[in-house]
């Protein structure tokens, strides 16, 4: 097969077009086009009034041998790449305990999956529940302002990619087509086959859901094993330095569980694991994240401002945006994790503190988008002493958010208009506020560093130049966006170990080495790699 790469077409193309293009771009006559196949199609709106459809194209030709010579030079025809998945194979030691999986978010699910197939039978603990069990956790702080510390938005069966907008891409070189993997194993698990061709896929938060418990059962099916609600406290270890072995885990339940190879795939809220792992000498360094808030725009602005009179095309969706501006006060502000047709939810995990998130439904039809508009935050300025000291800080403003919005789990919020004014807002605007269990209108410097502030004030202004609207009076902002990444990064040599630690695998967000469900899953299956050639 062949590949053809960025093959742009009109919007309103007819159907025969895409194979009239390919036969142009490969200069062969008809009869030699025996099949085609769309591997990828995407959009491109960088100009509102010309936006293109681009598609990567897999072909069957006569004497492809000789196409592909005859396009040499070309670097969009290529032979098409080999996606193949070969799962590890694996023989656990006679005496050796299985391996464990620390964890089920995505990384820890498509860890816990890899090992399966590799006949290795894991261990999966999850300090959260089932993710059925789970969701009415989390409808209970959302609704009525209930929390459960153990099971919410970031803990339980699922991880904090659960509710969100389950956007399955990725910035991340995957020369082994990883990405693709994780894919065609959500496919099998129920999502719609388009997140294989789409340039930008989704599937929202109630697909997952079942997805979810499909690749649950699975994993079940080839012998694995579940624990939920049961966290992992400590390390039973032999040795010393460099030469620590790992040889249990200390439960929640009080069991200390037989373990020489353990995947720690815990996510990036799972603030007493950093804790334990701090004390039981694990190598860490603290990292850079970023914190700021939720903004949200009537989507119909936001469609617009990106695809002009192309807006509400079926092609395009409802649109999204990617900004950044980089403030004068050094610090980068930029969009993350941007939600369109939307809702910003709670989605702390301790009492008395308030985070919020994006989440999207499939459908994508609600009428705000929302986005997270944060802002650097470094180490080595902001708390050079402590390895932990992101932990302290994200609590610090989720604290402060807490007491800002009524000490009730309510989020505060201010409209953009007041806050380019300085002056906190007293009442909201044209656009309603989809956070649950609600919003208070106050100010949010109350809530947030200076040079968070600062910076979000400079970038709005740069921010309404590329997206017209973007910061129109009546934009809401609810604080506070602080769980964009770990603070923490833990450190992992090239068999995938602890140097501190041997058979502990660092994995994931929680570990440093991931930024959203696709490049967790993706590393998912390479600790799993890695922990099958340790074997």
């Amino acid at each position: 097969m062949i590949r053809i790469t960025e093959l742009r077409l009109p919007l309103d193309h007819p159907e025969e077009a895409l194979r009239e293009a390919v036969l142009a771009r490969l200069n062969i006559p008809a009869e030699n086009l025996k099949s085609l196949h769309v591997a990828r199609r995407g959009y491109d709106a960088r100009k509102r009034g010309h936006i293109v459809l681009v598609y990567n194209v897999d072909c069957d030709v006569t004497d492809e041998a000789a196409v592909l010579a005859a396009h040499e030079s070309d670097q969009h025809v290529r032979p098409t790449p080999d996606t193949t998945y070969h799962p590890p194979k694996a023989t656990l030691p006679e005496g050796m305990p299985r391996p464990v999986v620390i964890g089920a978010g995505p990384c820890g699910i498509m860890a816990a999956l890899t090992l399966a197939q590799a006949g290795l039978k894991p261990i999966i603990i999850e300090r959260g529940k089932d993710v059925k069990a789970r969701t009415v956790d989390t409808f209970a702080l959302w609704r009525k302002s209930v929390l459960t510390p153990e099971s919410n938005v970031q803990f339980g069966e699922g991880g904090a990619g659960t509710f969100s907008d389950g956007k399955l891409y990725s910035g991340v070189s995957d020369p082994r087509h990883l990405g693709r993997h994780v894919l065609e194993e959500f496919v099998r698990a129920g999502a719609p086959e388009e997140i294989l061709t789409i340039s930008k896929p989704h599937i929202g938060t109630f697909r997952l859901v079942t997805m979810v418990m499909f690749i649950r059962a699975e994993i079940e099916r080839l012998g694995g094993e579940y624990r939920f609600e049961t966290r992992v406290d400590g390390f039973e270890m032999e040795g010393a330095g460099t030469e620590r072995r790992l040889r249990g885990l200390r439960l929640s339940n009080g069991e200390t569980l037989p373990a020489e190879r353990a995947i720690l795939a815990v996510g990036h809220s799972a603030r007493d694991t950093f804790e334990m792992l701090r004390d039981a000498q694990v190598e860490m360094d603290a990292k850079p994240f970023s914190i700021g808030v939720r903004i949200e725009h009537p989507q119909s602005v936001i469609d617009v401002a990106r695809f002009g009179a192309s807006a509400g095309h079926e092609m395009l969706g409802a649109a999204d945006y990617k900004l950044v501006h980089h403030a004068s006060n050094g610090r980068a502000v930029y969009s993350f994790c941007m939600c369109p047709g939307g809702q910003v939810v709670a989605a702390t995990s301790e009492e008395g503190q308030v985070v919020t998130n994006g989440m999207s439904q499939y459908s994508r039809a609600e009428r705000n988008a929302n986005s997270g508009i944060v802002v650097e935050v470094k180490p080595e300025l902001d708390f050079p002493e402590d390895v932990l000291g992101g932990v302290a800080f994200q609590r610090k403003w989720e604290k402060a958010a807490f007491v800002a919005g009524g000490s009730n789990y309510n989020a505060p919020a201010q409209r953009v208009g007041d806050f380019l004014a300085g002056r906190p807002s007293t009442s909201l605007g044209a656009v309603v506020p989809s956070y649950q269990p609600g919003v208070t209108p106050t100010d949010l410097t109350q809530c947030l560093p200076a040079f968070v502030t600062d910076a979000i004030r400079e970038a709005l202004p740069q921010f309404e130049r590329k997206l017209r609207g973007f910061s129109m009076e009546d934009a809401v902002m609810t604080g506070v966006e602080t769980r964009t990444s770990s603070p923490i990064r833990l450190r992992r040599d090239r068999e995938g170990q602890s140097p501190t630690l041997r058979g502990l695998f660092p994995a994931g967000e929680g570990a440093g080495y991931a930024g959203g469900i696709l490049s967790a899953g993706i590393d998912g299956i390479r600790a799993a790699e890695w922990l099958a050639a340790s074997l």
